[in-house]
């Protein structure tokens, strides 16, 4: 076992010295070693319910002849985090929480891992670490919370909470109504109902083979995700005997597996930055252009929130990820998984317990997959749009740039009213390195939303979308405006052109004014000079590559 080399021999007799006074008995010794790595905490409520999963964890592993130890890694919530200095931190802290297991499972040289994680960057951060250290790893997705509930009406935090925000001002619902939708959204313990980030990556994990079937929807409170929690580290002292590691797991067929069961469901635009990223841990080079040719040929099969009306514990009502799969299982490739029978095998002994939820491949919500690559002058290297949740008439939208140089600017703007039908709402240095750390434009969208103009105002920026985001709004636009891509040189009133179903987006100026704008640009002093966010600032790569740090 590769955690002999701190267990065993005569020169380890301070090592082991050390084990037992953590309370570990002789016989441990002979135990493979299990890391259980858990983004517990108190401030994240799709994480507070992971104290009882880590026992359950526990209790698997010492079920399967195991010896298991907890460590903790941080964990962002990005809606408390949303809308001001704090959401810097959070595409950030995924390089931290692959540093963190790294470092963890190398200096005690771990003999497996089981990840328990649920919301946006702290999952694909885990996926990166394991396939870096490459020892066997089980990933444990904490689940969904339950819709919220108010005058009858099923809530989840979006819609019905950062939307509420447009349409209070916009005079649609009173300041009661304001406060009870804040009261009620969010129910309890879990990741936020609808199909946004923390939910896809959930989704995409299970259908990469990474975690146990039926774990990705299994809601929080519920027994079964208990139950997954303890099978879960049961079967990782299984996968240690076998050999089972993830770079097994996580090939080129795991990576199309996973990036088409994200198209059908209509997922994150954030899972373009995540699977790229974890792909490149894996040693798999992933490029944008692959994401858009496998949603040209994806039907969407589902409509969640979002876009749609249905919830995560509708679809795992339906049946879940597995029931899903079944309905892909036609284009799947087969890839062995965790839980042990392949992913095909899975998908076969599947049931789909509800057509409307996850619909027959001949009758998809929408003919292609949930994300779309656009490119053109304003964005050469890319950018992503969810287009399963762009309506039909604003796939092509034609408007006048409203340009601003921070969130902050540009919210202000839209909350007094200064944004008017028609708009392109610019929002500019907000990507990986001029962020830093490409904040989430989540609170100016769901504001539009709310104040009606959701197919009237388009939004472009080098930052990033919430998966709660919906309608013409194109994020990662690379190359970003502080490395001087053509972002930045647009000005108020310049004439933007969004042709989704071409894939392209434009600036109606010439190659010459283009060139003619650029030379006369100088790159703005950086927004934060101290502290390790200085570092990633000056490391971090292009969207386009994923925003991974780089020498």
């Amino acid at each position: 076992m590769k955690s002999d080399v701190i267990k065993k021999g005569i020169s380890r007799v301070g090592n082991r010295a050390l084990l037992y006074a953590t309370g570990v008995c002789a016989r441990d010794m002979s135990k493979p070693f299990i890391g259980i790595a858990s983004s517990f905490t108190d401030l994240v409520p799709g994480h507070i319910h992971m104290r009882g999963l880590e026992r359950a964890i526990e209790n698997g592993v010492y079920a399967g002849g195991g010896r298991p130890f907890v460590f903790g890694v941080p964990a962002i919530c990005d809606g408390i985090a949303m809308g001001h200095f704090g959401m810097r931190y959070s595409l950030a802290s995924r390089e931290l929480i692959a540093d963190e297991i790294e470092t963890m499972a190398g200096a005690y040289s771990l003999d497996g891992l089981v990840l328990l994680t649920n919301c946006d960057k702290i999952t694909p951060g885990m996926l990166m670490a394991c396939a870096r250290t490459n020892v066997p790893t089980i990933v444990v997705t904490a689940g969904p919370m339950l819709t919220g509930l108010y005058k009858g009406k099923r809530l989840d935090l979006v819609r019905d909470g950062f939307e509420a925000v447009g349409k209070y001002k916009k005079g649609e619902i009173t300041k009661h109504d304001l406060h009870e939708l804040e009261m009620n959204a969010c129910p309890g313990a879990g990741s936020c109902q609808g199909l946004f980030t923390a939910n896809t990556m959930s989704c995409i994990t299970e259908a990469m083979g990474m975690s146990l079937a039926g774990c990705a929807t299994s809601l929080a409170v519920s027994s079964k995700k208990s139950r997954i929690a303890f099978g879960s580290g049961e079967r990782i002292v299984q996968l240690i005997k076998e050999g089972i590691t993830p770079k097994k797991i996580m090939n080129k067929k795991a990576f199309s597996n996973a990036i088409m069961t994200d198209m059908a469901l209509g997922g994150s635009t954030n899972t373009v930055l995540h699977l790229t990223a974890i792909a490149r841990e894996s040693g798999i080079d992933l490029s944008l252009d692959t994401f858009d040719k496998i949603s040209r040929k994806t039907p969407k099969i589902c409509d969640l929130r979002p876009g749609g009306e249905y919830f995560l514990e509708d679809l795992e009502a339906a049946g879940g990820m597995p029931a899903v799969l079944k309905r892909l299982s036609v284009m799947l490739s087969d890839n062995p998984t965790v839980s042990g029978p392949t992913i095909k095998e899975i998908a076969k002994a599947a049931v789909i317990f509800d057509e409307e939820v996850i619909r027959p491949l001949d009758n998809p919500y929408k003919e292609e997959g949930g994300i779309a690559i656009l490119k053109g002058n304003i964005s050469p290297e890319g950018s992503v749009v969810k287009q399963g949740a762009v309506d039909e008439e604003a796939m092509v939208f034609h408007g006048r740039a409203k340009v601003f140089d921070s969130e902050e600017k540009a919210m202000a703007e839209i909350l007094k009213g200064g944004i008017k039908k028609g708009d392109v709402v610019v929002i500019r240095y907000e990507g990986p390195s001029g962020g830093p750390g490409m904040r989430e434009m989540l609170s100016p969208t769901s504001a539009i939303v709310g104040m009606g103009l959701s197919n009237d105002v388009a939004l472009i920026t080098d930052g990033r979308f919430s998966g709660g985001t919906r309608g013409p709004c194109i994020g990662h636009i690379s190359p970003e405006a502080y490395k001087g891509g053509p972002i930045a040189i647009i000005k108020n009133g310049d004439k933007i052109k969004i042709d989704i179903k071409k894939r392209r987006i434009d600036v109606e100026l010439t190659n010459a004014e283009i060139k003619k704008r650029l030379k006369k640009w100088k790159q703005p002093k950086p927004n934060v000079t101290k502290g390790w966010l200085s570092r990633y600032a000056r490391l971090v790569s292009s969207a386009s590559n994923g925003a991974i740090l780089t020498p």
